[in-house]
């Protein structure tokens, strides 16, 4: 079906969403003050926890980690928090930083992920922006030239950013992630341990790692599968994450 897009500046889209960042955005979001939560999500090499139809993109968001004996990629997500009302959002719905707003806010309503079609029943945006302004989607097809590019600059930040995302994330002795599909790892760092590790590895030579990665999954066929590959999995309390899981136990 074909689909049109206006925005009508209601300002749900900047509101108790949060916003994945590139990494340059990750450190100016950090630098103006604001909160970065971090998002781990991770398969095994074998592709498990992936769908076959979704290997390529997956494989190039992540980064190559070992657990235990088994070989797994992790995807790594740094969003700005915003719970509630977005901080740079004014009393009128306007955005304070418009001109340098990240990607996925130029982006939006469009999905980044090329396996998850735009749905828009599943926005926040009132009926009246979905029936008025120019065309989004015809036959199937974006036919917006310049949301083309936004969305491949997108996911060429996310292939380029991964292997530091990676090597921050060790720096700030995060490295719990969960099943991709099966759950996500969230975290909360402190941000000035956070500003610190992202300045001192947003640029140059990476350090050597060999950091060990754990999974923390939910479910009896996860865990056991996990197990017989060899990977590690966390069974300690978490105290520095929360574990959001998207299947029953």
């Amino acid at each position: 079906m074909d689909t049109q897009f206006s925005c009508v500046g209601c300002g749900k889209c900047c509101t108790d969403h949060h916003v994945p960042l590139t990494l340059a955005e990750a450190a100016q979001w950090a630098a103006d003050g604001g909160s970065v939560i971090i998002l781990t999500e991770a398969f095994l090499a074998n592709g498990y926890g992936v769908a076959p139809e979704q290997v390529t993109h997956a494989s190039r968001r992540s980064h190559p980690v070992s657990s235990g004996k088994a070989q797994a990629l992790v995807a790594i997500t740094f969003a700005a928090y915003n719970a509630g009302r977005c901080r740079n959002l004014d009393a009128d719905n306007l955005c304070r930083i418009y001109e340098r707003r990240p990607l996925v806010c130029r982006i939006y309503p469009m999905e980044i992920n090329p396996h998850i079609p735009l749905r828009p029943q599943a926005k926040d945006c009132p009926a009246e922006a979905w029936t008025r302004g120019p065309d989004l989607i015809v036959g199937g097809q974006l036919v917006d030239r310049q949301l083309l590019a936004l969305i491949e600059r997108s996911r060429q930040a996310d292939r380029d950013d991964i292997a530091r995302k990676q090597a921050i994330c060790v720096a700030l002795g995060l490295q719990t992630t969960a099943l991709k599909g099966n759950g996500f790892v969230a975290c909360l760092p402190d941000m000035d341990a956070f500003a610190a590790a992202v300045s001192r590895l947003q640029t140059g030579a990476l350090p050597a790692s060999e950091a060990v990665w754990r999974f923390r999954v939910t479910g009896e066929a996860a865990t056991l599968h996990l197990q017989q590959a060899g990977a590690l999995l966390e069974t300690e309390e978490a105290m520095r994450y929360m574990f959001i899981p998207l299947q029953s136990a």
